[in-house]
């Protein structure tokens, strides 16, 4: 069964403070979960304000569904970043076979 995953690197250049990063990455893990059939955790430890990498996991029998949900998800993010006063500085998806 394929697993896809896709890890996020954001960069929140107006962050002055830990808190205004966690309003940007709480925000797109909680959209991006209630948005689509997905697993979304923090890959960092928040050692700087003004970048995070956020970690997405899907698991479905088709390797195609996944690919398009790869996509479709990493669309919504880059729009959800743009909204929220951040960047998506880059994004790369792989496939895991088990």
């Amino acid at each position: 069964m394929p697993v896809a995953y896709l890890t996020l690197e954001l960069r929140i250049e107006h962050a002055q403070s830990l808190k205004d990063r966690r309003q940007v990455v709480r925000s797109m893990k909680d959209q991006l979960r209630q948005g689509f059939n997905i697993s979304v955790a923090e890959m960092d430890e928040g050692v700087t304000w003004r970048s995070a990498t956020l970690g997405i996991a899907a698991v479905s029998h088709s390797r195609d569904y996944l690919h398009g949900l790869m996509e479709e998800v990493e669309r919504a993010a880059r729009r959800m970043a743009n909204e929220l006063g951040a960047k998506l500085a880059d994004a790369f998806w792989d496939y895991l076979e088990s």
